[in-house]
Parts: structure tokens; C-alpha cells; sequence
């Protein structure tokens, strides 16, 4: 569709460079980190043909300056002689929660930025965003068990923010008995956001998935990867560590290169035909782009979840 490809390429307006992770790390505060994300995304989505396409129509308002006039209804002008514009409405009042991985591999970095500030950046954008449009948020974190748990409310955006903020990936991972555990803890209706670089055997997402859409739970997997793990850019020898065992492996990589990436695109698409059969989205997410590319593809997932009318709660 024409939004997506103005978004894609990076024409969402002035300010957008603020979206960039980089950028991002010279803020000291998260809940600010939040709120340049939105605001500027917010902005470039107000510039592109995305607004208030996939919305419903709400109510008219009375235009004021600094109206987007394209907004204008001119059939009620010509009806009135009165400046209207239209409103419009994202779904609200659902419970949404972030699923954060904090395991030791997401520490992994091949520039300044881990994979862990990614996709803390991106679960505190992802809230804020989310109780902008009027939904009840929550924040359950995890490693090999669940860690923290803010339940959803209308009230705890700041302690999500707190609770994102504090958090720290030290502990090594077992993603598929914590994700039992934590569908097990779900008994409520609503949205899930799962951040996590999603390093285990695809099959292990099977059943926890398949519980969570039982209660009716809507799932987005954020599938977050640094990088140098996409495309494996290494020269020479060279030494790595496994975050997660703390063992040394040494590797010739033009020799592994090659298979490296078979069975990385192998492991991500298997990773996707299990979400995808368990009814879960499964959004890519690369932490050298800009945080607007990740945010719109969320956006325009949950418009076609309810379009499809597979929505999770509404009360």
C-alpha cells in the first residue's frame, strides 16, 4: 500500500531522524525516550496517507488551527458554511501487555547499540503508544522465569516505564518453559507484544502460543536481531562467546558464512510458520533501523486484526 512504502522509505516528515536507536541512547530517561519516539512517529503518521485510512470514522469537531485540512469535511461546509473536521478512532480499552525477554543473548551487540536497548526502547515506545490510544498497559518480564509482572491498568504506564528501565539481561534463558509459565498467568483477554530475539527450537512457541489464543489473546512477536547476526560480516579468525554459556568458539567465518545464513533464514522462517499457525504475527525486527519502521508494522497489524475481526477484547 502507498503509506507503507512512503514509510518504508523514510519519508514520514521532519524530526523522524529522532527515531533513530542511536540517537536515542544520548537520553538519559526512557519515559522521555518514549515520548520522542511517539511524538515524532506521530507526527510523520499525521504527514502520510496512512491516517485515518484503516480508522473508524468517530464524530465531526469544530476545526481549529493547526487542523490537518485534509480532514476538512467540505460536504458539511457546504451544508453549514461551518469548518469541520473529521475524527477518527484506533480500537481502545484493551489490555496490552509487553512480554520482554531479558535473557543474556539479548546482550549481544556488533555496534554500540545491544539488542536489549532496542527492544527496551521499543517496549516502552510500544506502551506509551499503546496508552495514547487509550489502552490498559502491563509489562511481564522474563530469562528462564518470569522476573516482574505489572499487571494492566489505565494507571501503571509509570511503572511499566520503571519497570522496562530497570530491567537487565544477566541471566540465561530458557524461553520455552517461561513462556509456558507465563500463558499459564494469563487468564484475561487482550493484546501481547512478546521482544525477544527468540533463540530456542520454533516447536517450544507451539503450545504456550496455542494456550494464550485459547483465552482469546491476541500475539505479536517482536523477533529482534542485531545486525551482524543478519548478515554475518566477520573477516579472518575471530573468537565468540556464547552469551548464554559464557563458552569461546573459535571460527574461520568465510568458511561458515554461507551455512550460517541458510539456517538463519531456515530458523526465522520456521519461526514464522509456527506463529503463524497459532494465529501470532510475527514482525522481523532489525536494531539498526529506526524504531518508526517497527512501530508502523505494528500498527498495521493490529488495523488488519480488526479488520479480520479477530480482535481480542474490547471491554
Amino acid at each position: 500500500m502507498p503509506a507503507e512504502n512512503n514509510w518504508s522509505r523514510g519519508r514520514v516528515g521532519p524530526g523522524a531522524h529522532f527515531l533513530d536507536p542511536h540517537v536515542l541512547q544520548r537520553i538519559g530517561s526512557l519515559e522521555l525516550v518514549a515520548r520522542v519516539v511517539i511524538e515524532g512517529f506521530m507526527q510523520g503518521l499525521h504527514r502520510s496517507r496512512f491516517m485515518g485510512q484503516s480508522m473508524d470514522f468517530a464524530e465531526h469537531r469544530q476545526y481549529a488551527p493547526g487542523d490537518d485540512l485534509r480532514r476538512l469535511d467540505w460536504k458539511v461546509y457546504a451544508r453549514t458554511e461551518r469548518l469541520y473536521v473529521k475524527e477518527f478512532e484506533a480500537e481502545t480499552n484493551t489490555n496490552f501487555s509487553v512480554l520482554l525477554d531479558c535473557s543474556k543473548s539479548m546482550a549481544f551487540t556488533n555496534h554500540t547499540l545491544t539488542k536489549f536497548d532496542y527492544a527496551r526502547y521499543l517496549s516502552a515506545s510500544l506502551s506509551f503508544l499503546a496508552r495514547r490510544q487509550g489502552d490498559r498497559v502491563g509489562i511481564l518480564t522474563f530469562d528462564s522465569e518470569v522476573r516482574d509482572v505489572v499487571p494492566c491498568s489505565a494507571r501503571h504506564l509509570d511503572l511499566v516505564l520503571h519497570t522496562i528501565d530497570r530491567a537487565k539481561a544477566e541471566r540465561a534463558g530458557q524461553f520455552g518453559p517461561a513462556l509456558k509459565d507465563i500463558a499459564s498467568r494469563k487468564n484475561r483477554k487482550g493484546l501481547l507484544a512478546v521482544v525477544s530475539d527468540l533463540y530456542l527450537d520454533p516447536e517450544e512457541l507451539r503450545a504456550p502460543m496455542s494456550q494464550l489464543r485459547e483465552i482469546g489473546s491476541d500475539v505479536m512477536v517482536f523477533h529482534v536481531l542485531d545486525p551482524a547476526e543478519l548478515t554475518f560480516p566477520y573477516q579472518g579468525k575471530i573468537t565468540i562467546e556464547d552469551l548464554e554459556t559464557d563458552e569461546f568458539i573459535p571460527l574461520a567465518p568465510e568458511q561458515l558464512r554461507a551455512e550460517y545464513l541458510r539456517r538463519l533464514n531456515a530458523h526465522v522462517e520456521a519461526v514464522g510458520q509456527v506463529l503463524g499457525s497459532t494465529g501470532a504475527d510475527h514482525i522481523l525486527v532489525d536494531t539498526s533501523k529506526p524504531l518508526d519502521e517497527v512501530l508502523f508494522k505494528y500498527l498495521l497489524a493490529r488495523q488488519d486484526r480488526k479488520r479480520r475481526g479477530s480482535w481480542a477484547s474490547r471491554s
